[in-house]
């Protein structure tokens, strides 16, 4: 059995791998194969946590964690001027999120008729909200974190991609900016190493199969104001899941959703040296629960908002601050700190080159959620939840 100086060992050697990597990486790997144009990219990250009492997103972070590791590859080819091909694996081990376990995280073709007309087919990435298309992309926004309330990373893979097709395009608007549209339809991604099997698990229910339809579309704004986008996304998701109730002797249990239904309103201002964000999303999430013979409706809905600000001191440094809200509808949990989590985030970013960063963060957080939440915070972890919690982040990453 590791002893937690050889743990704290373990992860001090894997943060100085990864601080060695981008000296050995100078660029991406560019090249023509028959006149067809391919690109290979690759990001990792590796992160400490540590917090003042709760341990948070399936890690030891009250006694300080370096379980947060992630990474990923992609490859892509121009095969015509209109016909481009990506894959892309990711990997992450992040407490117990993820597992090490290499998944793919899309592959699709696309197939661009014109400016305002294309479609992508494969397993897709979702265009919901500002940056669940763009997650793996860090070094576009500022957080070691992003807004935990609206993009939890217990739930990543169960909203990054869906496996079916896209229809997209641009329309221009001349004076008034242009139009993004994204359409999509498809069947959701299960991952059997998220916060959904974890929660379950710790309501009493050992989840056996999760499967479900997703379909939605994007609608965002190029404002004719330099610099401001405004945007809103929404999706339909029918899910199935069946499992065993362990406090019911093993009860075959059955979840069907209601159906589930995402709404995402946002907004994105750049201006000089200044950066804000926003976004408000609903999640109506009403669940019927089959078990010996009885059915019950759960209100599983929640609600999710954060207001974000940056500022580019220098060409090295970027300060930012973000306000990240979560509520949920009708908590199981009657103590006060189950159905709300307050995070108050203050960030640093170091940009080392153009391609390696660290990012140092402090989170101030009021509230944990409940059981069925999937926001980080989980009862295996936490025997004793405390109403507050403290910590702080360091996480360092790079992107070629």
């Amino acid at each position: 059995m590791a002893t937690p100086i050889l743990n704290k060992f373990n992860g001090v050697a894997k943060l100085a791998f990864l601080l060695a990597i981008p000296a050995a990486l100078q660029a991406q790997w560019d090249f023509t194969i028959d006149g067809c144009a391919v690109q290979i990219h690759s990001f990792a990250q590796q992160g400490f946590a540590y917090s003042n009492q709760n341990n948070f997103l399936t890690m030891n972070t009250s006694h300080g964690s370096f379980a947060m590791t992630d990474g990923g590859a992609n490859i892509s080819a121009t095969l015509t001027d209109k016909f481009r091909v990506g894959a892309q694996v990711y990997d992450r081990n992040i407490g117990q999120l993820g597992g090490g376990h290499p998944q793919l995280d899309w592959a699709y073709g696309d197939y661009k008729f014109t400016e305002w007309f294309g479609i992508r087919a494969g397993k897709v990435k979702t265009t919901l909200g500002l940056y669940n298309d763009t997650q793996d992309a860090e070094f576009l926004y500022t957080w070691a974190l992003l807004p935990q309330a609206v993009y939890p990373t217990d739930l990543r893979s169960n909203f990054i991609a869906h496996t079916g097709f896209d229809a997209y395009g641009a329309i221009g608007l001349r004076k008034l900016g242009s139009l993004n549209y994204t359409g999509y339809f498809g069947t959701r991604p299960n991952d059997k190493l998220g916060g959904y099997y974890f929660a379950a698990a710790d309501f009493g229910v050992d989840i056996k199969s999760y499967s479900g339809k997703a379909g939605g579309g994007d609608l965002r704004w190029t404002t004719p104001v330099p610099g401001l986008l405004l945007g809103g996304s929404w999706e339909y998701l029918t899910v199935k899941a069946t499992g065993i109730a362990v406090a019911y002797g093993n009860a075959p249990v059955t979840a069907v959703a209601q159906p589930q239904e995402v709404t995402s309103i946002y907004g994105d201002y750049a201006r000089g040296r200044w950066h804000f964000t926003s976004e408000f999303r609903k999640n109506r999430y009403l669940v019927n629960e089959g078990i010996l013979g009885t059915s019950t409706v759960i209100n599983v809905s929640d609600r999710a908002m954060f207001f974000a600000a940056a500022y580019r001191v220098s060409k090295r440094l970027e300060l930012g601050t973000y306000n990240s809200r979560y509520y949920v509808d009708q908590p199981i949990d009657n103590r006060p700190a189950a159905n709300h989590i307050f995070d108050q985030t203050v960030t640093a970013r170091f940009d080392i080159t153009k391609w390696w960063n660290i990012k140092l963060e402090g989170h101030f957080m009021n509230g944990f959620g409940e059981v069925e939440s999937s926001h980080g915070f989980y009862p295996r972890d936490n025997p004793n939840l405390k109403p507050t919690t403290n910590m702080f982040v360091i996480r360092t990453g790079y992107n070629l």
